[in-house]
């Protein structure tokens, strides 16, 4: 495999990665100046191809991509008896040490903006705004009084557990072997809900089988997107007339992943490089994602609190695998799933509604697009809890969202072998011996770090650092980051307090696999709109592969929407009668009314029977404001 690596690196790859060196600038601190020095070597000898080793008396840096088994490629000697660097081999290596140490920032570019230097990723203004800045975040400017609290619910959740024992689910004494301390029972299956099949049956009764693409025109006509294509595309009139129903079509072809050429081929009276042009011109990433939050938040105003409950303040978040072609150089092989593809992340709130989707490679960290989406997806929702599943939930994710100000409620897998954590080493808690942990947090870290862990909290809050980036600066540099081991013990005290309130509580163990059944359906879901050439992904490109997943959201969305609606016209007129079991499996997001499928029909003047809120005029300017011409991009 190293023999192969090395041939493809030396005839085609060298060259582009050699010029690389040449527009992008490096620096790093003392501790990684190795690596530099060796792209300086490599540097000098960028256009001698035909060299096998380093010359002999050439000063050949060492540096930690040069261990292990790579020694012995990197290495040989020669006639002489003389230990020569192999200059392919050495090459290889000394790119490999500079992504890794790019990754963790040990080594950063000059104008860059996720590879820019560590230092600039906190607030520069956090000195002159400390105290607006831990207002953001709901935290005291005293450590001390952050840790008294962090230290009061630890010893009042597990005072809880402990007298709470001994639980009819739960179990926890010493076990044989890797099984864990805790024993915690599958809940019991409730009630299946008898009345929601005949409910959709009158939905179905009631308006037929709904097109998708009607679907899609009644949520944009019914919600403010008018106002927001108007304001995107300045000019009044693009919230009607023929700007508008080819923008739905290319957002139904890219929605449903089966392209402007087929979509061209309806009935709608639309060309194929008038939608082409459509694309080109107008639709982008920033454009539907507004769309999605418009409907989004139409929802939210549309519900009847007598019917779907309070206002939900906690989403599930959750990732799906979509296959893309192999030819895209960003394709990715996922152990988990299996295949080749890119990850979709989802937050979708209680009652199916999407809030947030983002786009991720194979191997970024699920807990950081957990953190993205809760905090920044743009919505009217105010997010106070997040449901994940284990991929989605670590320690220093329970850190983050402490510091961060929302609850992580996850689905650990391994719940077994968790181990709870004592605020000190004298508090006694008899029936939790077999898991806990021998010893107490490191209160004296928080403290000291307390005002660093703030800073970069308030990197995540105002965006002016990367989630991503910053996990990936402190994972790889071995926990020795003294704010990233301030975080862990945060990490650890939340996560104690967390699962003695689940282990106890078996509401909220109900609580949070309901949620994550939410996305799991809204998974579910993905296969049947995104049905277009075996839903892979066919762009190279990472804006269309993210355009592609927004506008799946805004058909999905949509659906919702729609059926948020129908289900209170049909109950408003008591034609079903709902039992508690009913209401508590009550959900719009469901497809036996909506048909994806076939040819594409769109006529605006025909709209669904609807009550609820009052629509907008579709009836825009005669003029043809998407006829291909020379005209640049709209201001």
């Amino acid at each position: 495999m190293q023999t192969t690596y090395r041939a493809s690196y030396s005839h085609h790859y060298r060259r582009g990665l050699i010029a690389l060196l040449e527009v992008l600038e490096f620096r790093c601190d003392n501790s990684h100046r190795p690596v530099l020095d060796a792209l300086h070597l490599v540097r000098r000898y960028r256009s001698q191809t035909d060299l096998t080793y380093y010359p002999a008396g050439e000063t050949v840096p060492t540096h930690p991509g040069l261990t292990g088994d790579w020694a012995e490629l990197a290495y040989r000697v020669d006639g002489r008896g003389r230990r020569r660097a192999v200059r392919t081999v050495y090459e290889i290596r000394t790119f490999e040490a500079l992504c890794d140490q790019l990754r963790c920032k040990g080594i950063w570019v000059v104008g860059a903006t996720e590879f820019r230097n560590p230092d600039e990723d906190l607030p520069r203004d956090f000195e002159v705004r400390r105290t607006e800045h831990y207002q953001a975040l709901r935290k005291p400017l005293d450590p001390a009084m952050f840790i008294d609290a962090l230290q009061s619910e630890m010893r009042a959740e597990l005072g809880a557990l402990n007298d709470a024992m001994p639980l009819d689910w739960l179990e926890i004494r010493p076990r044989p072997g890797n099984q864990g301390s805790v024993k915690l029972s599958p809940l019991d299956a409730l009630p299946e809900p008898v009345n929601l099949g005949r409910l959709k049956k009158v939905i179905t009764g009631r308006w037929g089988t709904v097109p998708l693409i009607d679907v899609l025109k009644e949520a944009v006509l019914r919600s403010d997107c008018g106002t927001t294509i108007g304001s995107m595309f300045g000019r009044a009139d693009a919230a009607g007339g023929q700007l508008l129903e080819r923008l739905l079509l290319v957002l139904y072809a890219y929605g449903t992943n089966t392209g402007i050429r087929a979509v061209a081929a309806g009935e709608h009276g639309h060309r194929e490089e008038e939608l082409y042009y459509v694309r080109r011109r107008y639709l982008n990433p920033e454009l539907v994602r507004a769309l999605a939050i418009d409907i989004a938040n139409a929802t939210f105003s549309a519900r009847q609190q007598s019917i779907w409950g309070a206002g939900s303040s906690t989403v599930a978040s959750d990732s799906t695998h979509f296959g893309a072609f192999d030819a895209n150089i960003f394709t990715e092989y996922h152990s988990r799933y299996g295949g080749r593809g890119v990850l979709i992340y989802w937050h979708v709130e209680r009652k199916s509604m999407v809030i947030h989707s983002q786009v991720i490679n194979c191997s970024a960290s699920e807990v950081a697009a957990m953190i993205d989406g809760a905090m920044h997806h743009g919505t009217a929702m105010d997010v106070e809890a997040n449901y994940a599943d284990t991929h989605g939930q670590s320690i220093i994710g329970f850190g983050l969202t402490r510091l961060l100000g929302f609850d992580l409620l996850p689905r650990i897998k391994a719940i077994n072998r968790v181990r709870l954590y004592r605020a000190s080493a004298n508090d006694a808690y008899p029936q939790l011996g077999a898991a806990l942990m021998n010893r107490p947090i490191r209160w004296h870290l928080i403290a000291d770090q307390y005002d660093q862990m703030i800073k970069y909290a308030t990197a995540i809050r105002t965006r002016s650092a990367q989630t991503a980036a910053i996990l990936r600066r402190f994972q790889q540099t071995n926990l020795m980051h003294p704010t990233y081991q301030a975080m862990l013990e945060v990490g650890r005290a939340q996560r104690s307090i967390f699962v003695a309130r689940y282990l106890r509580d078996r509401d909220l163990q109900r609580e949070i696999n309901a949620g994550l059944n939410v996305s799991e359906s809204w998974n579910a879901g993905n296969s049947i709109i995104y049905f277009g050439k075996g839903g892979d992904i066919p762009a190279n490109r990472r804006d269309e592969q993210e355009l592609s997943v927004l506008c799946l959201r805004v058909l999905q969305a949509a659906v919702v929407y729609v059926n948020t609606l129908m289900v209170q016209d049909v109950l408003a007129e008591n034609l079903v009668e709902l039992t508690s079991a009913d209401r508590r499996g009550l959900t719009p997001l469901f497809w036996s009314n909506i048909s994806p499928y076939g040819e594409v029909r769109l006529n605006m003047a025909n709209r669904l029977a609807l009550r609820a809120t009052t629509t907008p005029d579709p009836a825009g300017s005669d003029d043809d404001p998407t006829t291909p011409s020379s005209e640049g991009p709209p201001r």
